[in-house]
């Protein structure tokens, strides 16, 4: 049981005598006010454990929020209410671990289980399923709660469902939203330091772009210098084009343009800090003069920011503060926002809430939001991306310190 064996005491104990492997770590206190937040749910609901499983790491934020390690391979926790959790991951078909809440890098964690299951090969779908299914099944739980199941493999689910049909299974996944949703002072802190080593990272490309090299080249510096600085994953957007065509953000398998003089660039840095928390930055690079076009749509979509974000302040309404925005773009002759222009993040690079109409959750104190509008022409492709967060009387000062401006080189 938790209270007797403590994770917290046991890992601080461990943190002191192994030569620390993790490139960042949360606190023992933060993970332990995570878990009682989310016991204290259960509690309420009657709940015996929690099944949470996440595939990567960009958009697999609900495991490494619990457990501190991000998932690479499908990763599935059982959080128990009244015991540490269980986790069952890619390794050795068959291998349990028994950890008992003292491995430090497996904070409150009792038991390791490993299966040889892969996400492309079909037939070994329901490996993991079988392997909690198991676990539930032995400690009788008549009430279990999903995290995140519309997002969980097909497999992975039915096979769950068929075989614990004398249980009843609900759909927790809006509680464990919100809880992530809004961060402690030491998650903020965290992504501070994100928005820093942006910043730093896109001060380094600045100062060494120059015709001649791939997009794919900028990329890929961007992704060395943020690794250097702790990041540990990423997306990083960027494709050059003449001036006079739009340089919209795209993948690395069209990164493959040679920049030439005169060219220009769009580069979004969307990749997390050392703890794992996502921020993100974009702006325009023209190895030359900006056109005027250029210039003119910059200023639109940076204003569109500035509209936003005077709308930012705790119960503030998702759906109202998008309407406007798209009010605003329409006053402005450009077209209206069909993506999301603004979000959370946190371990995920895009969680919730986001700036759209069908989002039913409001803005909170403590909340973590990119604001990155954006618009497209035959002829241009202006945007802006940065950070704030919500405070109790609205919202902070950028995260980034990176000038709001097109940058000539």
């Amino acid at each position: 049981m938790i209270s007797e064996t403590h994770p917290a005491k046991a890992m601080d104990k461990q943190e002191a005598d192994v030569d620390d492997r993790r490139i960042a770590r949360i606190s023992s206190r933060e993970l332990e006010r995570r878990w009682k937040l989310v016991r204290d749910h259960m509690k309420e609901r009657a709940l015996g454990a929690l099944i949470v499983q996440t595939e990567r790491d960009f958009t697999g934020g609900y495991v490494k929020w619990f457990t501190d390690v991000p998932a690479y391979y499908p990763r599935t926790v059982i959080f128990h209410a009244s015991d540490l959790m269980t986790v069952v991951e890619h390794g050795p078909a068959g291998r349990r671990r028994s950890l008992g809440g003292k491995d430090a890098e497996n904070p409150g964690v009792a038991e390791v289980i490993t299966t040889s299951a892969f996400p492309s090969v079909h037939y070994t779908q329901t490996y993991d399923a079988e392997v909690v299914s198991d676990v539930l099944s032995r400690r009788g739980y008549r009430r279990i709660g999903w995290v995140g199941v519309a997002g969980m493999p097909h497999g992975f689910v039915a096979h769950l469902e068929k075989n614990l049909s004398g249980a009843e299974i609900s759909d927790e996944t809006e509680f464990i939203d919100h809880a992530k949703a809004v961060k402690s002072g030491e998650e903020i802190g965290l992504i501070r330091k994100a928005a820093e080593m942006q910043d730093t990272v896109f001060n380094k490309v600045l100062s060494h772009i120059k015709p001649g090299m791939r997009d794919i080249e900028v990329a890929a510096l961007a992704q060395y210098e943020g690794q250097l600085l702790g990041s540990e994953q990423g997306i990083f957007l960027g494709m050059s084009a003449k001036l006079g065509q739009p340089a919209f953000f795209a993948q690395r398998h069209f990164q493959g343009r040679t920049l030439r003089p005169s060219d220009h660039i769009s580069l979004l840095i969307e990749n997390n800090g050392a703890g794992g928390f996502y921020a993100e930055i974009s702006r325009t690079i023209v190895l030359g003069k900006a056109s005027q076009e250029l210039i003119d749509g910059f200023e639109i979509v940076k204003e569109a920011q500035q509209h936003t974000l005077r709308k930012f302040k705790p119960g503030a309404s998702c759906k109202e503060i998008s309407l406007a925005h798209n009010e605003f773009m329409k006053q402005k002759g450009v077209p209206p926002e069909s993506r999301v222009y603004s979000h959370s993040q946190g371990y995920d690079l895009i969680e919730r809430p986001l700036i759209r109409a069908d989002e039913t959750m409001n803005l909170e104190e403590g909340m973590n939001m990119s604001v990155h509008p954006a618009y497209a022409t035959s002829s241009m492709f202006a945007h802006i991306c940065d950070n704030y967060l919500v405070e109790e009387n609205g919202v902070s000062e950028c995260l980034h310190k990176t000038s709001k401006q097109i940058f000539e080189l």
